[in-house]
């Protein structure tokens, strides 16, 4: 049975052997990716809060002991990461999301081939086929 053109997104490329994306498996992707933006906007918002709430009883230490001093500075640099790392998947997710819009979603941004549908309902934020994603691993 052949897929009707109503059922296909053939817009966007696949590898050799694959099937083509549907447009129920593209709809499944963004909405994956619409809830993953949502529950990173709140975390990035709730971090940054504790951040600023953070550097607020930084300053307030005054007479603390080195070992405080030191907690401070690593629950501080901690905040810090885990605020980065949110923002870096946000902004990720909102590239996938804008890659599903203008129908390049699923070509390598190295080279231009297919990453491969597998890879991409796998990790839905992928820009780059297995072997671009191993040589930037190697470098």
């Amino acid at each position: 049975m052949t897929n009707s053109k109503k059922d296909t997104a053939p817009q966007l490329r696949v590898r050799e052997g694959e099937e083509a994306w549907t447009a129920g498996e593209i709809a499944e992707v963004r909405e994956e990716l619409e809830v993953e933006e949502a529950r990173l906007t709140k975390e990035v918002e709730v971090a940054e809060q504790e951040l600023v709430e953070l550097m607020r009883s930084f300053g307030d230490g005054a007479g603390d002991d080195q070992a405080d001093a030191g907690a401070a500075t690593w629950e501080r640099e901690h905040e810090l990461s885990i605020t980065q790392n949110a923002k870096d998947l946000l902004t990720q997710t909102r590239h996938a999301l804008a890659r599903i819009a203008d129908d390049t979603y699923g070509d390598c941004e190295a080279c231009g081939t297919p990453i491969g549908k597998m890879r991409l309902m796998a990790f839905p934020r992928a820009i780059l086929c297995l072997s671009c994603k191993q040589k930037q691993e190697r470098r």
